[in-house]
């Protein structure tokens, strides 16, 4: 059972990857990235 479990989870992980992708929030996602870690070392 905890076996499935993992790989039910890690297909559901890999298609959410993918339909993130296909959505072009890819940029987004960096773009926010970015700015996170430019106010953490205080740039920002």
């Amino acid at each position: 059972m905890k076996k499935r479990l993992k790989y039910i989870i890690l297909l559901a992980s890999i298609i959410s990857i993918f339909i993130g992708i296909y959505r072009e929030e890819v940029s987004t996602v960096l773009i926010k990235a970015i700015n996170i870690c430019l106010e953490c070392i205080g740039i920002g």
